[in-house]
């Protein structure tokens, strides 16, 4: 069954199931019908054989009973003396055996009873009333009978609601399936266009119905979807570009540089050529380590869960690293966090790289509580970003045109890899107003209280 349900599609499946619940409700219906309708014939039954028995008690209480009676619709009429002689029948019951030999009992002068397999009524059951009469010279016992109505009651009956149900269940499957498959149509659409699309056509979107439904959301989603996958893939596409281009220019003045030494070897000044050397691949190892990082953080690898003042990192990552001239700071106490050290140790010393290559003469660092945010902002006062930029500093290897000139040291990884990591903080990190130059704030929740 698991593997039919399996293998059938939505609309047989609908089909079916609308089918087999039409089949139960016309099954219901038409059970009702046939026990309504036996209920009412069997009743009508009874009235009719008591009827034909009054009649013949009338005629009795009139005149001498003649020995053959009327049939008054019914199969069985005996007249039985108090002797126990027959003295009248109807015509088919003439000369043949008591059909009963039941009599109403105490002062009653009715009596029901259904007698099966008679010799005159082989493989069939018969509805007896007897009704008692009081005449002198003893009780007599008149008996009306005749074949119990079927559970059917009819063949036309049961033909009608046989034909009926099927037509209804008939009708229901052809709806049902038809219903389906128009409001399955569009689905049907959406997949076609989807196995068409690939990486070289993400331009194309799956067709939307008019009415706003539960199709009209999937194709919409699937819309979205497909948007912010062609945003990635053209992000990757231009990630590649630039991580070429950063990583073959190092490279380029690498061989450049030897080959010009290996040309004229004695005229080459070998300790100037080691140190250029070592400079182009300090250069590749910064940015081969920044792209290995950016690879870790999303990974979604594990992330140590310490315990730390945010206040004491930036204390401790300006005592670690060289001075710089002109920094401000304005730490709060008791700004508690719960994250990787090394993790945001990097990210803070990413921002105060930026902020020194950018900055004029100032630098400004301060960490404060902002209900249970805790928030880093690095500051200074160099030629700022514009508003419309703000995201694209965080983009890789980007590097705004004001800073092509003058930012030289960086891999334009940095502040791609501090986003990253304020999110697997859960947090971010985002570049917000200032009187001047650029502010770089970072939010992330605060530590649980112990």
């Amino acid at each position: 069954m698991v593997s039919l349900r399996r293998d059938l599609s939505v609309r047989a499946r609908m089909t079916l199931l609308s089918s087999v619940v039409m089949a139960l409700l016309c099954t219901t219906l038409s059970g009702v019908i046939l026990v309504s309708v036996h209920d009412h014939a069997t009743g009508d039954q009874a009235n009719r054989i008591l009827l034909a028995d009054v009649h013949v008690i009338r005629q009795i209480l009139r005149n001498p009973a003649p020995s053959v009676l009327p049939d008054h619709r019914i199969a069985v009429i005996q007249v039985v003396a108090p002797d126990g002689r027959i003295v009248a029948a109807n015509a088919r019951m003439r000369g043949r055996p008591r059909v009963a030999s039941f009599s109403p009992p105490g002062q009653s002068v009715r009596a029901d009873h259904v007698i099966c397999d008679l010799p005159d009524f082989p493989r069939t059951c018969l509805t007896v009333v007897a009704m008692k009469i009081d005449r002198p010279g003893g009780e007599w016992l008149v008996y009306g009978a005749d074949p119990v109505v079927p559970w059917y009651v009819d063949h036309s009956l049961l033909a009608a609601v046989l034909v009926g149900s099927v037509l209804l269940i008939g009708a229901t499957a052809i709806g049902a399936y038809r219903t389906v498959s128009r409001t399955l149509d569009p689905v049907d659409a959406i997949s076609a266009e989807l196995a068409e699309i690939t990486s070289t056509d993400l331009g194309r979107r799956v067709p939307v119905p008019e009415h706003r439904d539960e199709i009209w959301t999937l194709a919409d989603t699937a819309n979205r979807t497909l948007d912010r996958l062609e945003a990635a893939v053209e992000q990757q596409r231009r990630f590649a570009s630039d991580a070429s281009h950063d990583l073959r220019s190092p490279i380029t003045a690498i061989r450049t540089q030897l080959e010009e030494s290996l040309m004229h070897p004695d005229q080459a000044h070998w300790s100037s050529t080691a140190q250029a050397l070592l400079t182009s691949i300090d250069r590749l190892e910064a940015i081969v380590g920044d792209l290995l990082t950016l690879a870790r953080l999303e990974s979604g690898a594990e992330r140590a869960d310490d315990r730390l003042d945010l206040s004491e990192l930036v204390r401790s990552e300006l005592r670690r690293r060289a001075p710089m001239k002109g920094v401000h700071t304005d730490l709060q106490p008791g700004v508690l966090v719960c994250g990787d050290r090394l993790e945001l140790a990097r990210l803070l010393t990413n921002l105060m790289d930026n902020a020194a290559r950018h900055a004029a003469s100032t630098v400004t660092i301060s960490t404060r509580r902002e209900g249970d945010v805790a928030v880093l902002e690095v500051a200074d006062d160099g030629l700022g970003i514009p508003p419309d930029q703000r995201e694209i500093v965080f983009q890789r290897f980007a590097r705004l045109d004001a800073a092509r000139n003058k930012d030289q040291g960086g891999t334009g990884l940095g502040l791609a890899i501090a986003r990253e990591t304020a999110h697997r903080h859960g947090g971010d990190l985002t570049v917000e107003d200032s009187e001047r130059g650029a502010r770089l704030v970072l939010r992330i929740p605060l530590a649980p209280s112990r």
